[in-house]
């Protein structure tokens, strides 16, 4: 951790860190909406446990961005006391669940990065940051495996479900180029060696999503689609409607009852 710190301002590096984190934790909370109300009861069970996966990610990486931080912060802290314009999170991650078909894009666009992202960080000049990244690739391999597997089975499987997946990939698809958007961080961060820049795991990702769409018989947006919203998402505090809903629900007991526990 010290080296890590001495190669890279401390504020810089803990905003980083709060950005991979926001990410699962909102995605975590959109999962879990489904909790209850799955079309069947195996992609209940799924979706809650993968839901699980994601927030058990948020603890480490958001408790490390506490402890970066400096400021007597601790992960439940950085969770449920911030506002929205303080989160860093991916417009992508806090769209509505939609349908059935609507979630699984959304988590197999996600997955698609999120996996590239991880395999880079083993490699993370600190070790903290190579620790958690190789813990959640082993959840994240799993969670890529079965969104690829349902769009698939989707994509090419009845005329309905093929048409929902391709309007949800037409519609979630804009919001794919934030993901692999380089900024001041970005840079600061892989100078360092802690990270890699997002553009950098562009090409994984476009190989990834070609497979598995080419696989599904769904139409490729494109490459004109991925500019559509770039660089005007979470990393500039920027977020859609949806994220202050998100976070009236998630954040209601610790706002109701500061500092309580259970």
């Amino acid at each position: 951790m010290s080296g890590a710190l001495e190669a890279v301002d401390r504020a810089v590096f803990a905003e980083w860190l709060q950005r991979i984190g926001d990410n699962v934790l909102i995605l975590g909370h959109r999962v879990s909406e489904w909790c209850g109300h799955g079309p069947a009861l195996e992609e209940d069970i799924a979706l809650s446990n993968q839901a699980l996966d994601l927030i058990g990610q948020c603890q480490l990486w958001l408790g490390l961005a506490a402890e970066v931080e400096g400021k007597g912060r601790t992960a439940d802290a950085l969770a449920f006391l911030r506002d929205a314009g303080a989160f860093r999170n991916l417009l992508l991650v806090e769209r509505p669940n939609g349908d059935f078909g609507q979630t699984l894009m959304r988590q197999f666009l996600f997955d698609a990065f999120h996996i590239e992202l991880l395999r880079a960080l083993k490699a993370s000049s600190d070790p903290r940051v190579a620790e958690i990244a190789a813990k959640a690739e082993k959840e994240v391999a799993y969670h890529l495996e079965r969104s690829a597997d349902l769009v698939v089975r989707l994509g090419d499987g009845t005329t309905e479900s093929h048409a929902r997946m391709q309007k949800a990939l037409d519609l979630l698809f804009p919001y794919t180029g934030e993901m692999f958007a380089d900024d001041a961080t970005d840079r600061a961060m892989a100078e360092a060696g802690i990270a890699v820049l997002p553009s950098s795991l562009k090409a994984g990702w476009d190989r990834t999503i070609a497979d598995v769409l080419a696989e599904a018989t769904l139409t490729h947006p494109g490459e004109v689609w991925q500019h559509g919203v770039k660089g005007t998402g979470g990393k500039t505090g920027v977020h859609s409607e949806y994220l202050g809903f998100i976070l009236a629900e998630m954040q209601f007991l610790q706002r109701a009852y500061p500092g309580a526990s259970w």
